[in-house]
């Protein structure tokens, strides 16, 4: 299994969540929902990680709690053996 890397899961949750709060402030598992982020940015999130870890979500992983946080979103991507983007 490859090792995702959470700065990058931190750097496109930053760049696609809209966030009310600096991503870089959270835990891993704080909640990207409390912190802001709403289902249609959660979309843009996972299109994102799909373009950016070459790896495609099937529909069982289509749900709030697969993008509620950091450490879950890095979860996921490893169930999908997501490479590392260089």
């Amino acid at each position: 299994m490859t090792d995702v890397s959470f700065p990058e899961v931190r750097e496109i949750v930053k760049e696609h969540g809209r966030l009310a709060a600096d991503v870089e402030t959270l835990a891993d598992g704080d909640s990207l929902y409390e912190a802001g982020m709403t289902s249609h940015a959660s979309v843009n999130v996972m299109l994102a990680l799909e373009d950016a870890f070459d790896v495609e979500f099937p529909d069982e992983m289509l749900k709030r709690s697969v993008f509620e946080s950091v450490a879950s979103i890095a979860a996921a991507l490893q169930q999908l053996d997501a490479p590392l983007v260089a």
